[in-house]
């Protein structure tokens, strides 16, 4: 059983960042596309130089930051965020194949599949559709945009059912790449189970989030609805034990926790990439890696990589 260990969106070794903004009303108040396309340079200049860093240290699970493109999902402002950036694209993805490295997508508390409000789930849309065109211009085969299932207006079931009801209508290239997450609030891993066993869609298991919003766990059945792809996996711990604090992330990862979470995925005997979800990015990685070594006999094969 091989583990895959990956961080999200920010380097803190390198201090990269591929989200400068460019807002709304900035540019509402003065349009300059010439200022966008340098933001839009800027970004991936440094997505390419934290993918370099991320090839140099065996890092092969990477989570791209959704504001790579400012104002790309904008219903009134109009541009072309591929075409005139093909070069950045084609290099970028090139060196992502060569490398045999997974990225993905999660985008954020906008993107609401199972909204009751119209402009909220047309929005929903265009934010889908602009992490797809992004995973497309870099040539990304095996594309994941994780959701959670999102709003509990007029309850868990009418949600579910809303959920379902707005992913049937998404083109079919975009429902391919739809992967569902329980939450630490409302819609723990056994509602991920009812959307499932409807749309035969993957499910992502945040641990954490589970330990605080709880239901009963299948492990197995988590597995096999990737069906031929790598299941992923996100953990974190939690900042403190106090409970306002509980559901929130620690800097760094509790390496005893994250040992007894494998002890329970080990018998499954599969190949699982697990996102670590921790304040310290690729500092907090490579601390667990360290402790690791140190706690356990896992048979390390690279920097990030593990066999038990």
């Amino acid at each position: 059983m091989k583990i895959r260990l990956g961080y999200a969106c920010i380097s803190k070794t390198i201090l990269e960042t591929m989200s400068s903004p460019y807002s709304y009303h900035e540019f509402l108040n003065n349009p300059n596309f010439e200022k966008l396309n340098e933001i839009i340079i800027s970004n991936l200049k440094a997505l390419e130089n934290i993918i370099d860093y991320n090839i140099k240290n065996n890092i092969h699970f990477f989570r791209l930051s959704s504001k790579l493109i400012p104002l790309a999902t904008t219903p009134d402002i109009k541009f072309d965020y591929i075409t005139p950036f093909k070069k950045y694209y084609d290099r970028i993805g090139s060196k992502i194949k060569n490398n045999n490295m997974r990225v993905d997508f999660h985008p954020d508390q906008f993107c609401v599949l199972n909204s009751t409000r119209k402009e909220v789930l047309e929005n929903t849309f265009r934010i889908l559709e602009y992490h797809y065109n992004i995973l497309e211009a870099l040539g990304i085969e095996n594309k994941i945009l994780v959701l959670h299932i999102g709003s509990s207006v007029l309850g868990k079931e009418n949600s579910i059912k809303r959920f379902i009801n707005s992913y049937k209508k998404l083109p079919d290239n975009i429902k391919k790449c739809i992967a569902i997450e329980n939450d630490d609030k409302v819609f723990h891993i056994e509602n991920c189970f009812q959307i499932h066993d409807v749309l035969k869609i993957p499910i992502v298991l945040d641990y954490h989030h589970h330990i605080c919003n709880p239901a009963n766990i299948d492990f197995e059945k988590i597995f096999i609805s990737w069906k031929n792809k790598k299941p992923k996996v996100h953990f974190s711990s939690p900042k403190s034990k106090l409970k306002k604090e509980f559901r929130s992330h620690h800097d760094y990862i509790d390496s005893d926790s994250f040992i007894e979470f494998i002890e329970k995925i080990k018998p499954y005997n599969i190949d699982v990439d697990i996102m670590i979800e921790a304040k310290a990015k690729d500092e907090a990685l490579f601390k667990l890696v360290r402790e690791l070594k140190y706690k356990t006999d896992y048979k390390f094969l690279d920097d990030t990589t593990f066999e038990i």
